[in-house]
């Protein structure tokens, strides 16, 4: 079932896009919008990732979620695939700017082909989807785009490059829902803490530090991908429609603490147990 705070059919007629769909946050968003009633289309550079996330969706919720291969920093394959969507299913009324990447990595050691990478993927690519979905679609129908960045405030070190591109994002979308707002388009950012996703495998002994940064967190736990999801949908949905211009963070209260209130660790700490979508399960293919 779906978030207590929701109703299964209030999305029910929408078509919804979510890059980097096929792990992590963006599946765990995917389903959220699709438990709602939303007609989902996960997005991925990677075939693996898309196809396996969409059959493996589609057969848990009892019906279709559709997978597309999606390069977010090729301008023209941005164009193809948002015409594709609107083609195939009527409309694109919500999008989810998930896709992304990053390394961890001090900043005088990030090469120019790092940091270039990063931006072009964090910051540009977010850019090239938003608008070609805006002109192709939401400045003439309205809509709701989302975009998942990242604790910015107090800056992020070993992510020079990334914070950059997500606090550029954030500007970008308080400037887009002034522009846009007369053309019933909202935009929002979540910007998640340390969750508890797959993605932290993608980092040199993630799983120790996903734990160590519990006690830099007055939750003292981490975030779960359907707490992201769960803020996703409620901006995406008629619950934000008052909404726009804004970032959320979703991080436990990670940002408003500094050292002189000290909240002791509860001993132990909680175990990170990473998600496993059922389609990861040895021997458990979907189909």
């Amino acid at each position: 079932m779906s978030a207590p705070l929701f109703r299964e059919d209030v999305l029910l007629g929408n078509v919804a896009l979510v890059t980097g769909g096929g792990t992590g946050i963006g599946v765990a968003v995917a389903r959220e919008l699709a438990r709602q009633g939303a007609t989902v289309v996960i997005a991925s550079r990677k075939a693996e990732h898309y196809e396996r996330a969409a059959a493996g969706l589609s057969q848990e919720l009892g019906r279709p979620v559709l997978g597309l291969q999606l390069d977010i920093r090729d301008r023209d394959r941005v164009t193809t695939a948002v015409d594709e969507v609107v083609t195939r299913c009527g409309s694109l009324d919500i999008l989810v700017n998930n896709g992304g990447g990053q390394f961890l990595c001090a900043a005088e050691q990030i090469s120019p082909r790092g940091w270039d990478a990063v931006l072009a993927t964090n910051l540009t690519g977010t850019w090239n989807l938003t608008r070609q979905v805006a002109e192709r679609w939401m400045l003439d129908h309205g809509g709701s785009i989302v975009s998942v960045t990242m604790l910015t405030e107090r800056g992020f070190p070993g992510m020079a490059h990334s914070v950059a591109a997500r606090a550029g994002v954030q500007a970008m979308t308080r400037t887009l829902a002034v522009e846009w707002a007369s053309r019933g388009v909202r935009c929002n950012c979540v910007a998640p803490g340390i969750i508890a996703s797959s993605g932290l495998l993608n980092y040199p002994a993630g799983l120790e530090l996903g734990r160590a940064q519990q006690s830099y967190t007055p939750a003292k736990r981490l975030g779960s991908c359907e707490e992201v999801a769960w803020t996703v949908a409620f901006l995406a949905g008629p619950g934000g429609g008052y909404v726009t211009g804004q970032t959320l963070c979703v991080d436990g209260g990670r940002t408003l603490w500094g050292d002189t209130w000290p909240i002791p660790d509860p001993e132990p700490l909680p175990e990170v147990v990473l998600p496993v979508e059922p389609w990861d399960q040895p021997g458990d293919e979907p189909g």
